[in-house]
């Protein structure tokens, strides 16, 4: 056997020592690389107390989670003393959408304030499209809302009092958020409107505008009554009456118009009825111009009948006269009794 087989052997052993060797560095190298890419946020996690595992950061990375977001929210939920949301939790409020910080900060806020919001509803307030952060800040300070809006172009709520004098009121209402109806509760709008509906039917219960202005709590004890914010994602604390100006006269306005209406309508009757009464005059006076054409008629036929008599011997000739001296007798008469002087009848 020749001395050259060890030695090529050697030399064959040692080159492929080096290529194994040179593949596991770069596989390590690889390995450090990614590591390093989360070993900040990991390390940051694990001093924190946050329970964040480094193939919790690798899972995200792979489904495109913001690990800075998640790692954050984690860090300031653990510090604030909320350990019940995980990160799994963080990453499947992220992927569906929803606002993370948004929703860690409201519940810092709300853990501190001792309100009763768990991770789940949370959640559900910010996927809604609500901003959870100022639903939680109202819930802890009051915020004051005006009747109307004055952003909406109205500046007062008008209403009518029972003796007819306009009154223009002007609101605010204090409100808080209720947590427990956020969900599916009515808005800010329903509130306003529901505020300007109550401030118009107690104004126009009042016997008189006077009693409105010597007591506008009165306003206020009606409409906190009515209990204005059921079903809606507030809770009324105070209805103040910032102010009450007095307006037109429309119930006097009403009964101006009203009587004006009526004197048309009694206008247009009266102008029905003249017209009826012409009417019928002239219908009557047709029905005289047509008696009389009967008249006439019958006169032209009383010539015929006196020369039917003469010629049937019914009628003699003194008949004929003294029937003449009796219409001159009576035409006479006639004429006395009008102040006329006597006529004299041809014979």
């Amino acid at each position: 056997m020749s001395l050259t087989t060890p030695l090529a052997l050697a030399q064959a052993g040692w080159s492929i020592g080096w290529i194994v060797a040179v593949v596991v560095g770069v596989i390590a190298f690889v390995i450090l690389l990614i590591i390093a890419q989360f070993f900040r946020l990991w390390l940051q996690a694990y001093m924190s107390n946050a329970d964040v595992r480094l193939f919790d950061l690798i899972g995200m990375r792979l489904r495109k989670v913001d690990l800075g977001t998640v790692v954050l929210a984690k860090i300031q939920l653990v510090k604030a003393g909320i350990h019940d949301v995980t990160v799994n939790d963080l990453e499947s409020h992220y992927l569906a959408g929803g606002r993370v910080v948004n929703v860690s900060r409201a519940m810092i806020a709300a853990n501190r304030a001792v309100l009763d919001l768990d991770w789940k509803k949370s959640c559900a307030i910010d996927l809604a499209g609500r901003d959870i952060v100022d639903a939680v800040n109202t819930s802890v300070n009051p915020k004051v809302i005006d009747v109307p809006n004055p952003e909406r172009g109205k500046q007062t709520i008008d209403a009518i009092s029972l003796d007819g004098i306009q009154l223009k009121a002007k609101a605010r209402v204090t409100v808080r958020t209720n947590i427990r109806q956020l969900i599916g509760g009515a808005t800010e709008e329903t509130v306003i409107a529901r505020v300007g509906e109550g401030i118009v039917s107690a104004i126009g219960s009042a016997q008189t505008h006077k009693n409105v202005l010597e007591n506008p709590d009165r306003i206020s004890k009606a409409v906190l009554a009515k209990g204005l914010d059921s079903g809606t994602a507030f809770e009324i604390l105070s209805i103040d009456i910032a102010d009450v100006d007095v307006g037109q006269n429309i119930g006097a306005k009403l009964q101006a118009d009203q009587a004006e209406a009526d004197k048309r309508r009694f206008q247009a009757e009266a102008e029905k009825r003249r017209a009826m009464a012409i009417a019928q005059a002239a219908e009557n006076r047709a029905k005289v111009e047509e008696n009389r054409a009967k008249v006439v008629l019958a006169e032209a036929e009383v010539p015929k009948a006196m020369a039917d008599s003469f010629r049937s011997g019914n009628l003699g000739i003194m008949d004929y006269y003294r029937m003449k001296n009796i219409q001159a007798d009576t035409s006479m008469r006639d004429s006395i009794g009008k102040g006329e002087g006597p006529t004299e009848q041809k014979s």
